[in-house]
């Protein structure tokens, strides 16, 4: 099957004809635009996601008050077959309550977040704290002996920064011509070690036990009072027993200074009260379909990552793309679209912990990849191998997903879209964005694009692209920050992209010809016969 597969993607590019502006129906855009930006939900839809459930890290109760509300409103408005598609993942965490503060050499109440995932304090516990940064097993012997009953600061102290660039940009046309370059791939072998990367949380955390530590503390990696909170250990198997939070990393860093001095120890006092959620441990991605009246079994898909961290409301990653998805949806149902193909919506769970809910719909569905042969690394997460498994082993259903797209990039206006290597795809993705010129978004980029929900679609040969977004201030202070909230998001730039959205789908769904396909990947040629050591 693999083989016919190949053969067909070939003939598709080879005999993909050029696409015109008049093979864009433009009538259509004028009502998906109308309904797009003069009757818009988008934003209703980002506030209630944010205001009012919050943060919705995977398998917690704000997830599952998401999960149910998102379905609810795709049924609202009309769609087909909303169900939850679940998918194996491990334990629910959420913050009740916490706190801390410096009460020695003075008291001063402090910025800090529990990590995720770890466990509560005993109370409130107190504390002398001793700079011991641990960052690999190598560092423990250093330490043995001399953490009984303290508070560990684990992180090595950094100089502080100050910005040296606006926080807030808009791509300029120079930095949209920057962005198309065709990334030439680099097959050397990875430069490190699934399992001794999963295993050395564990292993601090056995470590700091067997010491007797109280709690572990580490600082924030941005400057600014920011807070982060994300942290690892979800699976049923992964239980951690040592209370870790992250201090704002201008309060971190005054504490490792007054631990150098000889006459102001600082102690430190913390508490957190956290909840562990087992009741279910599958997680679920929920899907809604637009059925199409012909092309049988044929689809066209977009979707987004529901779930965030919970530092903050989890705002532009990814309410943003969540409710744009969900805004295309009901803008297409509202105007009644008959597509030849169905077009569906999919809100992913569990991609902050390693974009688990698209590789679950991937593996189950498009395509699977064999298992390595070696026990260890087959029972790791199935991220954690997931390109160096070969072959790739299409499924009855790879041929029918003709397109995927992303929105994962924050609250910024689309600018054009990467066409992730696909030259055939390319100009027909410069008449679909035609219209929107003037909105702003008319680049085609040959790049590849990462670490959000198309990718593992991209390593099966499916059609995944993710669109290119302004940038705004998402990496500069909100990714993961505890001020992503719904302040800072953008009503204009979302309902321009929900309108582009809808648009692609609909071209997507009803073009005579599915968009054209790379080769499914086969194991590659290594570019350096000198693989990096483990």
């Amino acid at each position: 099957m693999k083989r016919l597969l190949a053969a067909v993607s070939a003939i598709a590019i080879l005999t993909a004809g050029p696409v015109t502006a008049q093979d864009v129906d433009r009538v259509a855009i004028n009502g998906i635009i109308d309904q797009g930006l003069n009757h818009s939900e988008v934003m209703q839809t980002a506030a209630y996601l944010t205001d009012r459930i919050g943060g919705r890290l995977t398998n917690s109760p704000q997830m599952r008050q998401a999960e149910t509300w998102t379905a609810q409103r795709f049924r609202d408005w009309g769609l087909s077959n909303v169900r939850a598609d679940p998918f194996e993942f491990g334990r629910g965490w959420s913050v009740v309550r916490s706190s801390a503060r410096m009460t020695a050499p003075r008291v001063l109440d402090l910025r800090a977040i529990p990590v995720a995932w770890t466990p509560s304090t005993a109370g409130v516990i107190s504390g002398e704290v001793v700079v011991a940064p641990l960052m690999a097993a190598g560092d423990f012997a250093k330490w043995r002996g001399k953490l009984a009953g303290k508070i560990v600061l684990i992180s090595r102290p950094t100089a502080g920064s100050e910005p040296t660039e606006v926080p807030f940009r808009r791509l300029t046309n120079e930095d949209l011509r920057n962005l198309d370059t065709y990334n030439i791939p680099n097959h050397a072998a990875p430069a490190t070690n699934p399992l001794r990367e999963l295993e050395f949380a564990r292993q601090m955390d056995a470590f700091l036990q067997e010491e007797g530590a109280l709690a572990w503390v580490r600082m924030s990696a941005r400057d600014g009072g920011l807070l982060h909170g994300n942290g690892s250990g979800y699976r049923m198997d992964d239980q951690r027993r040592t209370p870790g939070m992250e201090l704002a990393a201008e309060d971190y860093r005054r504490l490792a200074r007054l631990a150098l001095t000889d006459d102001a120890k600082p102690t430190l006092e913390l508490m957190s009260e956290v909840r562990f959620h087992e009741e279910d441990a599958n997680a679920n991605n929920i899907l809604a379909d637009i059925p199409g009246t012909g092309r049988s079994g044929e689809y066209v898909m977009a979707g987004a990552h529901l779930d965030s961290w919970v530092a903050s409301d989890g705002a532009v990653d990814n309410a943003a793309g969540s409710a744009v998805i969900m805004e295309a949806a009901r803008i297409l149902k509202t105007l009644g679209v008959r597509p030849k193909r169905t077009i569906r919506f999919a809100l992913w769970s569990g991609e902050e912990q390693g974009i688990l809910g698209s590789l679950a719909y991937t593996d189950k569905y498009l395509a699977t990849r064999a298992p390595l042969g070696d026990a260890q690394l087959d029972g790791l997460p199935n991220n954690r191998t997931w390109r160096q498994r070969w072959p790739i082993q299409p499924r009855e259903g790879h041929g029918d997903l003709v397109a995927y797209f992303n929105l994962d990039n924050g609250s910024g206006k689309i600018r054009g879209i990467n066409a992730e290597g696909n030259v055939a795809a390319a100009p027909i993705f410069q008449a679909w964005l035609e219209p929107f010129n003037a909105m702003g978004a008319t680049t085609v980029s040959m790049r590849t694009s990462g670490s959000t929900d198309h990718v593992y679609m991209q390593t099966v040969g499916v059609p995944g692209f993710q669109f290119i977004q302004d940038p705004l201030d998402y990496g500069a202070r909100l990714h993961h920050t505890s001020i992503d909230s719904y302040d800072h998001m953008r009503a204009d730039d979302l309902r321009q992209a929900a309108v582009i959205l809808a648009a692609f789908l609909l071209n997507a769904a009803n073009s005579d010809e599915p968009l054209p396909r790379m080769p499914v990947p086969t194991r590659p040629t290594p570019t350096d016969p000198f693989p990096l050591q483990q």
